[in-house]
């Protein structure tokens, strides 16, 4: 699973201003030009993709193969869920399992080293197994709510949509670092990604005026594929320590890089830090679903060759241990 935390430096900052707003844009590619281009448009694709994450961090990607239809049946299904009363979705928690599955409720999870709490809700959906397969001690089992017609069909193939669009996604980064094609797809076959689905409530009153919606945090996977929010407010970190806002269109993928991205490429493609904001106009809520695309449980997370450069930064550690170790520094597992 794919969770957050804050980065050491730098602390929170002003929202940008219009006028780097309109010099600095994250990068829109299209994602058919590599999976139906010509060997020129894949080409084309692979180095801009490439250098978007390592200059941004964050692409937009305006074309891809999920259908529009798919993607509005699962924001109004969620939309829907998040209307039951709280006392009939916080029977869906699993508090036990570091919430890994189903729900997380409202003021549950902080960033890394954060003193006060996000102001959101999440749903949890996790890879379904064979029985018998051998990280099933890793996963618990999914949990779906019975008030919510649909719900699991829907999630279900939104999660094996997103699943196959990450592995294309990092199937173009093997090129530029200098890995079988087959290098990511052999390490995430069964990975323990994770679909959330997340609500960000009007802001309530009386709260904490340190608290946002999202706290300014890094993902802890090797990509996170969102689809772009029903609002505004997601923001990333540039390079230069300025807050920049991620546009998009509706349906359209986000895809950023993690921690675990960052730590086998020797920080050559960084992690990004990036928040969301309460709102400036109207107190509404906003939903969104991103896909945090995650390694096997036993994939080791060790310096590429390619990347090694005057030596490694960080100690090979499983993708396992990563991860509960990142769960206990976001509140979310003791």
């Amino acid at each position: 699973m794919s969770l957050s935390q804050t980065p050491a430096t730098p602390q929170l900052r002003p929202k940008t201003s219009t006028t780097f707003e309109s010099t600095r844009k994250v990068p829109e590619l299209s994602l058919n030009s590599y999976i139906e281009g010509s060997e020129q448009d894949r080409a084309r694709f692979i180095d801009e993709f490439f250098n978007g994450l390592k200059d941004y961090g964050f692409i937009v990607l305006k074309d891809h193969p999920i259908s529009d239809a798919l993607l509005n049946k699962a924001y109004a299904l969620v939309e829907e869920f998040y209307s039951l009363p709280v006392e009939t979705k916080i029977k869906y928690a699993l508090k036990d399992q570091g919430f890994q599955r189903g729900y997380t409720p409202f003021g549950q999870e902080h960033a890394k080293n954060a003193p006060v709490k996000d102001l959101k809700e999440f749903w949890h959906v996790g890879r379904e197994l064979t029985p018998g397969h051998r990280y099933e001690a890793f996963y618990p089992k999914n949990i779906w709510p019975s008030e919510v017609a649909e719900f699991e069909s829907t999630m279900s193939l939104i999660y094996r949509e997103l699943d196959r669009v990450g592995k294309i996604m990092l199937e173009s980064l093997t090129g530029p670092l200098g890995l079988d094609k087959n290098f990511f797809a052999d390490r995430v076959s069964d990975g323990n990604s994770i679909l959330r689905l997340l609500h960000y409530p009007p802001i309530p009153e009386g709260v904490d005026p340190r608290c946002i919606r999202a706290a300014a945090h890094e993902d802890i996977n090797l990509i996170t594929i969102l689809v772009s929010a029903t609002t505004s407010g997601l923001q990333l970190l540039d390079r230069d320590g300025t807050w920049l806002d991620i546009e998009s269109d509706p349906n359209s993928l986000i895809v950023d890089a993690g921690d675990m991205l960052a730590r086998i490429t020797n920080d050559v493609i960084p992690s990004t830090t990036h928040r969301v904001v309460n709102p400036e106009g109207p107190n509404t809520a906003r939903y969104s679903m991103p896909f945090f695309m995650h390694p096997n449980p036993d994939a080791m997370l060790e310096c590429l060759p390619s990347c090694v450069g005057d030596g490694a930064k960080y100690p090979p550690i499983t993708a396992q241990d990563f991860l509960m170790q990142r769960l206990r520094e976001i509140g979310l597992l003791k």
